[in-house]
């Protein structure tokens, strides 16, 4: 029988460590949750409202450049504010990818991959490409053993989501703007809020309530010079009833947005939905019907306690059943396999870029999940046939086999890594196996490509 401890590594964090002490169970696992954010302090990331200021002067050179292109001070600059920026990028995703691999408390890191993932977003225009990172940091992470409430306010007035999901180009058809320009209105935000982030697919609500979101999501703004603001002048005004409840009045307020908020997130319908997606996605594809009524019943009691709905999920039976019900995500192989590996807290940081790309940002492209690049508003699939298929395998398999040997120039005796990536959760073939192995190379291949590792 596999330990606690190997499950709660493997199925709840990034994977075994020989650094860090796998936690021994749910009372361990939600001790780390309640700790300080040591992970966030040793590899710190710059907020979104200092990458945003860096992302607008760097769009201001561009317009000065294109209006005169013969100006060299303005091309210097502008190639310095590109490395800059480039930079900061570099040094955020390589934050992030080390406190999964480093954390001593990694179910933190799972619950911000997760919830990110929830609430996804991509970075369309060119100066805040990879500032996805500073909108996990800043609207995500925060909330992760918090409220939902005060997560979906944070991700609803981002400048990240509103731009994603085109919320910025929404007027009220009878707003001052909307009047004057014949401006309307868009439902992109309104209708993924309630069929992704809150009630779910089939819940209870119709095109109606989505049109009136819509409207009363009107006078969210936010554009790169000033992020985000509320614009009164382009709010739809008057009543608008939502789930037969009714928000706003005459004059426009960012109040009844987030009133209208607070009534989704305390809604029986988001606490299912939400307890289905969290139990799908650690335990597997069909959780017992009873763990998510706990799960859900634990959220509510507390108004919209997302630590209470996480214990829940670890207090149940069915969270310390065998491993292997889950494929790991190309995200979550490969911080394992680091974490496996153990590298200098600052290894990461060393590398060169086309080191980076090869070593980590190539791969995850090939196997399936380009870094912080998801295809739609729903994220990543949880269907493990999206992730094991003969590409994506060859490219783990090949990743296996190359890149340990970069991140060790010696490395480890393979049965013993044996042990710190796998524990008890090894077979007795796969032990055979790596035991028969001729080079060391070989050997820790073995494990990293093995079903064993590739799976929680």
């Amino acid at each position: 029988m596999t330990a606690k401890a190997t499950i709660s590594a493997i199925r709840f964090g990034t994977g075994l460590s020989p650094r860090y002490p796998a936690p021994a169970d749910a009372a361990a696992l939600m001790a780390g949750l309640d700790a300080p954010d040591e992970a966030a302090r040793r590899f710190p990331m710059q907020s979104f409202e200092a990458r945003r200021v860096t992302a607008d002067a760097f769009q201001t050179l561009r317009r000065q450049m294109k209006s005169d292109r013969s100006n060299a001070e303005v091309k210097a600059r502008l190639k310095a504010a590109g490395k800059e920026m480039d930079a900061g990028t570099a040094r955020d995703a390589m934050n992030f990818l080390s406190r999964g691999i480093h954390s001593p408390a990694p179910l933190r890191e799972r619950l911000t991959w997760f919830w990110a993932d929830h609430f996804t977003v991509r970075a369309r225009p060119r100066a805040l490409r990879g500032a996805v990172t500073n909108y996990v940091e800043d609207a995500i992470r925060p909330h992760v053993a918090g409220r939902f409430g005060a997560m979906l306010r944070a991700v609803v007035t981002h400048p990240m989501m509103l731009e994603y999901l085109d919320q910025s180009r929404s007027f009220g058809p009878n707003s001052p703007v909307g009047l004057k320009k014949g401006r309307g209105v868009n439902e992109n935000l309104a209708r993924e809020m309630l069929e992704l982030h809150t009630l779910g697919v089939g819940g209870p609500y119709d095109q109606q309530d989505v049109k009136q979101m819509a409207l009363l999501l009107t006078g969210l703004y936010a554009d790169l010079g000033r992020g985000f603001t509320y614009r009164r002048n382009i709010a739809e005004p008057g009543t608008k009833t939502v789930l037969g409840q009714r928000f706003g009045g005459k004059r426009p307020a960012i109040e009844d947005i987030h009133a209208a908020l607070e009534m989704l997130a305390r809604h029986p319908a988001t606490a299912r939905h939400l307890a289905r997606k969290l139990a799908v996605h650690f335990l597997g594809p069909a959780p017992p019907d009873d763990l998510i009524e706990a799960m859900a019943g634990a959220y509510l009691a507390g108004g919209d306690d997302l630590r209470a709905m996480t214990a829940a999920m670890l207090d149940h039976p069915a969270a310390w059943e065998p491993l292997g019900t889950k494929a790991r995500r190309p995200l979550e192989f490969i911080v394992a396999a680091y974490r496996a590996l153990d590298p200098e807290e600052e290894a990461l940081h060393r590398m060169k870029r086309k080191d980076r790309q090869r070593s980590i940002f190539g791969p995850l492209s090939v196997m399936g999940q380009p870094f912080q690049q998801p295809s739609a508003p729903n994220g990543w699939p949880e269907e493990d046939e999206a992730w094991i298929t003969p590409q994506a395998m060859a490219a783990r398999i090949q990743w296996a086999m190359a890149v340990p040997s970069e991140v060790h120039r010696d490395l480890p005796d393979p049965r013993l890594f044996l042990e710190t990536a796998l524990a008890d959760a090894a077979d007795g073939r796969l032990r055979f196996a790596v035991s028969a192995a001729e080079t060391r190379w070989e050997g820790v291949g073995l494990v990293l490509a093995s079903p064993a590792f590739n799976r929680r």
